[in-house]
């Protein structure tokens, strides 16, 4: 059976509020929760993007059962590797367990704040396979001091760890990053339907792994407003793919580049209103690929509480059937 994750979507919604959906999503009988780790939002219309790790230590004393995730984490500019693998190491104690740390190469959109320029993607990925190392090293609980191509490690141990290692989950698009994702990582995040990535990911070595999506959806008993929503607060996802938003470096770049996106664009692939088999087919489309956990994305701040009971109600127990 697919697991059904709740994404606590911290560039629209207010600090304090995400604590509270963490709780109203355990509440509610979802499987786990995520959450993003951004600078910025997409859009200036979402509004918000408080610090996740606030966030995430809040949830943790809110929540009970509910495994949280950061989805994801880049280790390689914003945050040195081994603040990383401090940070994740208190979060894994704090959950008592709970905690899964999410990594990815990271956007432009929230490194660039260090003033440091955005490498070429070639150089982020070796970047990112040197940052992965460190944090996994450091994990073990051992002094750690290594010069390595882009970061150095001096006499680094971290002193509060989890009964169990923190898993890390590597976020892929491709072939090389499914590669690294089975060599370093305990699960793979993709969040779309990617068979041919989950195939790479399984054949270098990810077989038994569990494999992580994210399905955005617009709920609303109206569904022309579920439309306008979605696209005043989505239209971003529609730029053109990954290899163009990770170089887009503010929210006035996604809203100029996502300029010609039309509500019905957005619309063909996010679920709009409250039709329950749409959001199961989507959902379906996850499972067909071998996806194993699925985390859904409302959109609209202000509809979260009606999507919880439309969750409870109708939603959650359909998608128990797939």
């Amino acid at each position: 059976m697919v697991q059904i994750g709740y994404t606590l979507m911290s560039e629209q919604t207010p600090a304090r509020e995400l604590v509270d959906y963490a709780a109203a999503a355990e509440r509610t009988g979802f499987d786990y929760a995520v959450i993003s780790d951004h600078y910025f939002p997409w859009l200036e219309e979402m509004g918000h993007s408080p610090y996740c790790w606030s966030v995430l230590g809040a949830a943790a004393q809110v929540t009970e059962r509910l495994p949280l995730m950061t989805y994801v984490t880049c280790p390689i500019m914003r945050y040195h590797p081994a603040v990383v693998a401090q940070k994740a190491a208190t979060m894994g104690v704090l959950s008592k367990g709970r905690f899964t740390l999410g990594l990815g190469a990271g956007e432009n959109l929230n490194e660039h704040v260090i003033g440091e320029g955005w490498p070429p993607v070639d150089t982020r990925h070796r970047m990112f396979a040197e940052a992965v190392q460190i944090i996994r090293e450091l994990f073990s609980g051992e002094y750690i001091t290594r010069q390595g191509e882009f970061y150095d490690v001096d006499s680094a141990k971290l002193y509060d760890l989890p009964e169990r290692p923190v898993p890390i989950g590597i976020a892929a698009s491709g072939g090389q990053s499914a590669e690294l994702a089975a060599e370093f990582g305990d699960v793979l995040v993709v969040n779309e339907p990617m068979p041919a990535v989950v195939r790479q990911f399984k054949a270098a070595g990810g077989e038994g792994k569990p494999i992580y999506g994210q399905l955005p959806i617009a709920y609303d008993t109206d569904r022309d407003a579920a439309v306008r929503r979605a696209h005043e607060l989505w239209r971003w996802s529609a730029v053109g793919g990954w290899k163009v938003m990770a170089e887009l470096p503010g929210p006035v770049n996604f809203a100029a580049a996502a300029g010609t996106v039309r509500p019905e664009d957005v619309a063909e692939s996010v679920p709009c209103g409250d039709d329950v088999s749409a959001v199961v087919e989507g959902v379906r489309k996850f499972a067909d690929a071998g996806y194993t956990h699925v985390a859904l994305v409302q959109i609209g701040h202000d509809q979260q509480q009606p999507f919880f009971d439309w969750a409870e109600k109708e939603l959650l127990p359909a998608l128990r059937e797939l």
